[in-house]
């Protein structure tokens, strides 16, 4: 017993001298009182239970937290939710080239060497996210994309940070996004428009049931797979937001906003099937029904005025949907899946997912082989190769052909001034707004 007790006052004396030189060590002093903490404890723990041993070991002592609280801010503001990592190098990712311009910054086509398999990767400044002010919604992206699983939306495959860049890495979709082909063609045809509802429809239906609202429906955002069935990606603007709840950022791309988004809010997850309305319109017709306008107060006052009546040329079933969908009136609009099925549009059109991707969508897949296709994807941005990298991959410069690479890997500012100078101007402007 003598000898258990001298050495368990051993331990509580070097771990209470470990904790007076921790504190020192940051300007902090302990007053002669809190130096005999460790009696004090003795004579509270000979009246009460022992505090088991495992307990004991598994708190965090001084030297542990010391660790942890040497990481710079820069880093420890993003945790949990993109845990720190040293810099992946060359040996691990292979960078291949530019995909896409995000909510808030590039997306690349990576090569993960070990695995032999190809993603897509968001590279997101932190500077970029701490001067724009939303640090909270840059982590809910990724705790939305946590909790989501349906074969209609994008799955998230990793995220992580490095000193100065964040990282959300998910699957690559080789055949592109809905926006490139609906520049090659012009227009759809009711019935893979019909498609196209049914997919996106699901996809929304599962995330409003659990509760989460998107924020950004628009054809960027819509990826397709190698058969040409549709992904809901990006979720840089979404949160949770139970059934019943209310949001009043002014966020999404003007466009595609509802007029309660445009006017401040309240709004809710009804304003996600409006944006699938003017998506539905504009793959139909070849162009929106209301033009975007240079800010939401402007792009109100047009949207409040315009009568959103359908072209003759839909059939009546069509018509009903869009009518229903771009109700001004967000109580009355079209905003539930079961709703949405029960729509005389979708007659004979099976909800269920693997019937509505059994079969290919062919059109599509011609489209995909027509050599203007990589033209058309880059929306006019240049692609001459630049000699520095400014991104925390370690690319070895031996390691991908010149040719292989893009802007985006010589410097992620001036890729956004590329992005946003060299769109063609026959392109409709795709305006991100978050106030």
């Amino acid at each position: 017993m003598g000898a258990d007790g001298s050495k368990s006052s051993k331990q509580e004396r070097r771990y209470l001298s470990g904790w007076r030189g921790f504190l020192s060590s940051m300007g902090i002093s302990l007053p002669p009182p809190l130096c005999r903490l460790g009696a004090s404890q003795r004579m509270i723990q000979d009246k009460g239970p022992r505090i088991p041993e495992h307990l004991l070991s598994s708190m965090p002592g001084p030297e542990k937290l010391r660790m942890e609280w040497s990481l710079p801010g820069f880093i420890t503001m993003f945790l949990p939710e993109f845990p720190h990592r040293t810099i992946p190098g060359h040996e691990h990712f292979q960078v291949l080239g530019y995909i896409a311009k995000g909510s808030f910054g590039p997306i690349l086509k990576v090569k993960d060497k070990s695995k032999e398999k190809t993603y897509a990767v968001k590279v997101i400044p932190k500077s970029e996210i701490l001067r724009l002010g939303v640090l909270d919604q840059s982590k809910e992206e990724v705790i939305v994309q946590r909790q989501v699983r349906h074969p209609f939306v994008h799955d998230l495959q990793d995220c992580w940070q490095t000193q100065r860049h964040l990282y959300i890495m998910c699957d690559y979709c080789s055949t592109g996004d809905l926006y490139t082909y609906w520049v090659m063609i012009g227009q759809f045809g009711e019935d893979a428009v019909k498609v196209f509802a049914a997919e996106l429809g699901s996809a929304l239906g599962f995330l409003h049931d659990f509760g989460i609202i998107h924020r950004d429906v628009k054809m960027e955002n819509i990826l397709l797979t190698d058969q040409g069935h549709l992904r809901l990606a990006d979720f840089g603007l979404s949160r949770r937001l139970e059934r019943g709840g209310r949001a009043f950022t002014i966020c999404g791309t003007i466009q595609y906003m509802a007029p309660e988004v445009l006017s401040g809010g309240p709004y809710s997850h009804a304003a996600d099937w409006w944006s699938l309305g003017i998506l539905l319109f504009a793959l139909a017709t070849g162009k929106f029904p209301v033009p975007p306008e240079p800010d939401h107060c402007s792009m109100l006052r047009k949207v409040r005025c315009f009568p959103y009546e359908m072209p003759r040329t839909f059939s009546p079933p069509f018509a009903l949907l869009l009518t229903e969908l771009l109700c001004k009136t967000p109580t009355r609009r079209l905003r539930t899946l079961e709703r949405f099925k029960r729509q005389t549009f979708f007659r004979g059109t099976p909800f269920d997912s693997q019937l509505l991707q059994k079969t290919p969508m062919e059109l599509i897949l011609e489209l995909k082989t027509r050599p203007d296709r990589p033209a058309k994807a880059r929306r006019g941005l240049t692609l001459e190769p630049f000699p520095n990298f400014d991104c925390d991959f370690l690319v070895d410069s031996t390691s991908t052909p010149a040719q292989e690479m893009s802007p985006t890997l010589a410097n992620i500012e001036l890729v956004e001034a590329l992005i946003q100078g060299h769109v063609s101007q026959g392109n409709v402007p795709q305006q991100e707004v978050f106030v």
